[in-house]
């Protein structure tokens, strides 16, 4: 009777590249052992949910920016020219003013203060910057200081007067609110970005008793949300390409 022949066991064949391996000019980058670059390029990978040393925020696409820069656009136009669209905001901010206790929306108002907002800002920039994440921190704090040299110049041009002091002007776009959003999203991608909601909620909050309190007029938070989140997708473009430019630098045959 003939023997069924048995299956030889794969031979590794020399000269043949294995897909990773250890010894990466950068300690802990795998590279393939050919000198040939991975199937994956390092610039696209998205970043792991706690924010690890190499990873970068989201960046929103063109579609989500163009919306925003668009709808800050048009808020401001109707601002300036007090179209209906502000009459209808001011209308509809006098119905809300002081529905809740003031202590409350003053609470609220308050985390948007630079006494509150900025020293969340600075502990998570301090944070990335110990785990090796020094651009992602630095994009953070230009991210910052980009608030006041975009809202300011907004104040002084559209002059918009407040709630409940018609006499003043300055109130469009909110401070606070920007402040607040690019704080704690900054702090947010910063740490971890399982932290993200938390930082929609505490931005929703601090716009919301803004606008109970009579502090600013509703559109006044949503042009800074927009801004804000203009400001922010600028930063995390700037600190993907930083990270990559850093991934290419350290990747390399051995």
């Amino acid at each position: 009777m003939r023997e069924t022949p048995r299956a030889e066991l794969p031979q590794h064949r020399p000269h043949r590249a294995f897909a990773h391996t250890t010894g990466a000019s950068c300690p802990g980058t795998p590279h393939r052992s050919d000198g040939r670059p991975p199937h994956t390029p390092r610039g696209a990978r998205q970043p792991d949910p706690f924010g690890r040393p190499g990873t970068t925020p989201p960046v929103p696409g063109r579609p989500a920016l163009f919306s925003a820069l668009v709808a800050l656009a048009v808020v401001t136009w109707q601002v300036l020219v007090h179209g209906p669209l502000a009459r209808l905001d001011e209308r509809v901010s006098r119905s809300l003013v002081d529905t809740v206790p003031r202590h409350l929306s003053e609470l609220a108002s308050d985390l948007g203060d630079m006494t509150v907002a900025l020293p969340v800002l600075a502990c998570a920039m301090a944070y990335a910057a110990w785990r090796g994440r020094r651009a992602a921190a630095l994009h953070a704090g230009l991210a910052m200081a980009a608030v006041p040299l975009l809202v300011v110049p907004l104040k002084e041009w559209t002059a918009r007067p407040g709630p409940l002091e018609p006499w003043a002007q300055g109130y469009y776009p909110s401070g606070h609110t920007a402040t607040a959003a690019v704080a704690y999203f900054g702090a947010a991608f910063l740490v971890s970005n399982r932290l993200v909601p938390v930082a929609a909620v505490l931005s929703a909050v601090t716009g919301t008793g803004l606008v109970l309190r009579g502090f600013h007029w509703p559109l006044d938070v949503f042009a800074s949300l927009c801004l804000s989140f203009l400001v922010l997708a600028v930063s995390s473009r700037c600190t993907r390409r930083s990270s990559s430019r850093t991934a290419t630098g350290c990747s390399g045959p051995s």
